[in-house]
């Protein structure tokens, strides 16, 4: 039992805050108090300006609700430091939450512990910046999207949005949010779409106007052993502008430690055998697969793969022999 009501008061906000509602009894067991004792406890956080509600139901229960300003959080160790490194790697992926990250992890640095600031510290020494490479290839989303799918995930909330489909047409959607997931540059939200009566992938950057319709609902089990399993197998079926199949002679688990691929996308066709699917939107990707493979004994591919690839051997060929190539991209380059 927590006797000290200020350590007691602590522990009660941090409870609030790392759960979206609690039983008035649960509470009380957690702290090792009676329900008239919480109730107290609870009077004082409000009257310190903690808007703490009290919620219906058959025993009755709490929630920190959204006040006028932000609250002190109460964190515990592993906590501060893992806000602290996620803090100092929210670079990417993310649009314009550079310089907001660093003023969050410039606070939390002020209030940490000695020998919390040192491990922090240690780690920042330890890591950097993230590599940035291919130009604008990388869809960054809007973090304030983020936070409202964030939110409707956690909640089991609908929500509508206009999404644009890979052809551009826009197209209103009522979903089931389950999860985000980041993959290949790009934010994805696993959602049940109730219009369609199906589970579907959605691209953050093709998603505009999002909106919580305060209608909750039960969770769905998502047709996978995980989200991220699940996002990976959508990406490696989705439709693609050029084919493009190699046959490798190398076995299947080494084709696939070597590329980093998706594994839906590697098909083993005998003990040293495999066909690796590099089908995609981009002609210049395509060549880049196929050249860092190695050990491709044929390909198979759509007559603009193949076009691309003729012509990229000869501009190499031109470059080994020092003729130089001329400054026009290759023809039939669309990616």
């Amino acid at each position: 039992m927590t006797t000290d009501m200020p350590a007691r008061m602590l522990r009660l906000l941090s409870l609030l805050q790392a759960r979206r509602e609690w039983a008035g009894t649960e509470l009380a067991d957690r702290l090792g108090v009676t329900t008239r004792t919480l109730r107290r406890d609870i009077d004082r956080l409000r009257e310190l300006g903690y808007p703490v509600e009290g919620t219906t139901g058959r025993a009755g229960g709490y929630r920190l609700a959204a006040g006028t300003a932000m609250p002190p959080l109460v964190l515990d160790d592993d906590e501060a430091i893992a806000v602290a490194v996620a803090l100092r790697t929210a670079t990417t992926d993310v649009t314009g939450i550079e310089e907001t990250a660093l003023r969050a992890l410039a606070k939390l640095e002020q209030v940490l512990p000695a020998r919390l600031r040192a491990q922090v510290t240690a780690l920042q020494h330890a890591t950097t910046a993230p590599v940035a490479y291919g130009g604008d290839a990388r869809n960054r989303a809007d973090p304030a999207v983020l936070a409202l799918l964030a939110a409707a995930c956690r909640d089991h909330e609908i929500v509508t949005f206009d999404y644009a489909t890979r052809h551009g047409t826009p197209c209103p959607r009522r979903v089931e949010p389950h999860s985000l997931v980041p993959a290949a540059g790009r934010w994805y939200l696993v959602a049940y779409d109730t219009r369609k009566d199906d589970w579907r992938t959605y691209r953050l950057d093709r998603i505009t106007d999002p909106a919580p319709t305060g209608h909750r609902v039960p969770p769905r089990e998502l047709p996978a052993p995980d989200p991220a399993a699940y996002v990976a197998a959508k990406i490696a079926s989705a439709p693609a502008r050029y084919r493009a199949v190699a046959t490798v002679a190398a076995p299947a688990d080494a084709v696939l430690a070597r590329t980093q691929g998706l594994p839906e996308r590697v098909t083993p066709i005998g003990t040293d055998t495999c066909t690796v699917d590099l089908s995609g939107d981009s002609l210049h990707r395509i060549a880049q697969l196929l050249a860092a493979l190695g050990g491709i004994t044929t390909v198979e591919a759509d007559p603009e793969v193949l076009a691309h690839l003729r012509d990229t051997a000869r501009r190499t060929l031109r470059l080994t022999e020092g003729r130089g190539v001329p400054d026009t991209p290759p023809a039939g380059e669309q990616g």
